[in-house]
């Protein structure tokens, strides 16, 4: 089964590292994996403030963290994740803020989607 993977570049003060999402609409927040993190050279112990996570991702702690995000051909936006301990989990893309920032359009039966930014 074909899952909706996006591929994007995160940006953290000069550090960009190109990596892919997860599209997923029952996700509230956006979930970055700790190893993607540390790839962008930020420091866990770094004063942020915490966010909690539920389903698999419950025991884990998570950092509220903002990013720059390209998507394709379109302006960067800020995204803020969740950053969390967890490794070995899918870089997630959810409601906040992911899917306040883009219109998605899904074509399961084509295994396809499609992607905009939100209009102003």
């Amino acid at each position: 089964m074909s899952r909706p993977i996006l591929p994007l570049a995160l940006t953290f003060e000069r550090r960009r590292l190109v990596a892919n999402g997860l599209l997923d609409t029952g996700a509230t927040v956006n979930v970055l994996p700790f190893e993607v993190g540390i790839a962008l050279g930020i420091s866990w112990d770094e004063p942020r403030r915490r966010v909690i996570l539920t389903g698999n991702l419950a025991r884990y702690t998570a950092q509220v963290l903002p990013l720059m995000v390209e998507v394709g051909h379109f302006d960067p936006v800020a995204l803020i994740f969740a950053w969390t301990e967890a490794e070995n989990v899918p870089l997630i893309l959810g409601q906040v803020n992911f899917f306040g920032e883009f219109d998605v359009c899904f074509f399961a039966a084509r295994l396809l989607f499609e992607i905009q930014p939100k209009a102003t």
